[in-house]
């Protein structure tokens, strides 16, 4: 099994992660702050140099404000 860090699909779930938290109006700070982290965590998520497991998509998307079965459906469908 190839890693995922770095390739499409983890790409497309950052950049997934990274418009929700846009369009929430949130900064990295804040998002940081909710899941009780420093801001370096999101900026490292969101460049792509940290991989995200499953339970932290969820935590996430749910700190964001948004439904993560229903967003990673799409981007499964897009793939």
């Amino acid at each position: 099994m190839q890693k995922t860090l770095g390739s499409e699909g983890h790409r497309a779930l950052v950049q997934l992660i990274t418009e929700k938290r846009k369009a929430a109006g949130l900064t990295q700070d804040d998002l940081a702050r909710i899941l009780g982290e420093h801001q370096s965590f999101v900026a490292r998520l969101e460049s792509g140099q940290r991989r995200i497991d499953v339970i932290e998509y969820v935590t996430i998307s749910c700190a964001i404000g948004f439904d993560p079965a229903v967003e990673l459906n799409k981007l499964l469908d897009d793939a």
